[in-house]
């Protein structure tokens, strides 16, 4: 993971995002580059008559606003270790983040609230490496806590495994939680074995549902891990509203307890 892409902004949530991209730098002698994303099309205005209208003074404030941005991140850059650079992009976060990411080893984003213009979840849908995600209200990532690996024996889940070796390397432990029987395509013993050649020793614990569903049970089995990452496979329809365990996965984009690993 030498090439970290970090969504840049002015929300309370960013200074996670900036610390995680820091801690894994850090290990990985990775060089982090930070996107801000400038919608410009939203000040732009039509009548019913086909005219289009520039709201030129928003437009400074909005262009000035970033500029602060990207000069504030830059000072507070300046005093660490890591390479780094920031870019102003034209366009949503969705799209931008989408773009930049064709040449990422990581993409690192908040959770985001359902109705957020970007959410985790869309962007692991639309870009082909990981994207870890922040919850909103929890602090950076922590590399030494054990981490928790959702896995159903899918190959989506095989791929976020194989994408997560970088982060979990230095884990207190790793354990990889079912929920039901172990009948996937890829068994958890072969995942294990994967994660052993590389010098990662994996726990399995095979959890019933009985009268509970599979975000309860794998919510309880979080609170006794307590991972300082989840890692999990994601695919399903557009906005991921069906996907890996089904709600599961809703579930965990919209309140994990711990940052999220997301791979499609």
């Amino acid at each position: 993971m030498r090439n970290l892409l970090i969504h840049a902004d002015a929300s309370r949530a960013m200074a996670a995002r900036t610390e995680t991209a820091l801690a894994i730098g850090r290990r990985n002698r990775s060089h982090l580059s930070f996107v801000i994303a400038s919608p410009f099309q939203q000040f732009i205005a039509t009548d019913p008559f086909g005219g289009m209208y520039l709201a030129a003074g928003q437009l400074a404030k909005a262009e000035l606003a970033d500029q602060e941005l990207a000069e504030r991140l830059g000072t507070e850059l300046a005093r660490e270790d890591v390479p780094w650079d920031i870019a102003i992009a034209d366009g949503d976060a969705l799209s931008v983040m989408s773009l930049a990411a064709t040449l990422a080893d990581l993409a690192i984003v908040s959770l985001g609230q359902p109705n957020a213009p970007m959410r985790a979840g869309d962007l692991a849908m639309t870009v082909p490496v990981p994207v870890l995600a922040i919850p909103e209200s929890g602090g950076p990532v922590d590399l030494d806590a054990p981490v928790m690996v959702a896995w159903n024996g899918s190959p989506q889940a095989a791929h976020a495994l194989r994408a997560a070796v970088p982060l979990i390397r230095d884990a207190s432990e790793v354990i990889l939680v079912t929920v039901g029987a172990d009948d996937g395509r890829i068994p958890a013993q072969d995942a294990m074995l994967y994660l052993s050649r590389h010098g990662i020793h994996a726990d399995f614990r095979q959890v019933e549902r009985g009268a509970d569903t599979a975000e309860e049970v794998l919510e309880w089995q979080a609170k006794a891990i307590a991972p300082g990452l989840i890692v999990m496979g994601a695919f399903g329809r557009p906005r991921l509203r069906e996907t890996l365990f089904g709600g599961v996965t809703r579930y965990l984009l919209e309140a994990a307890p711990a940052p999220l690993l997301l791979a499609h």
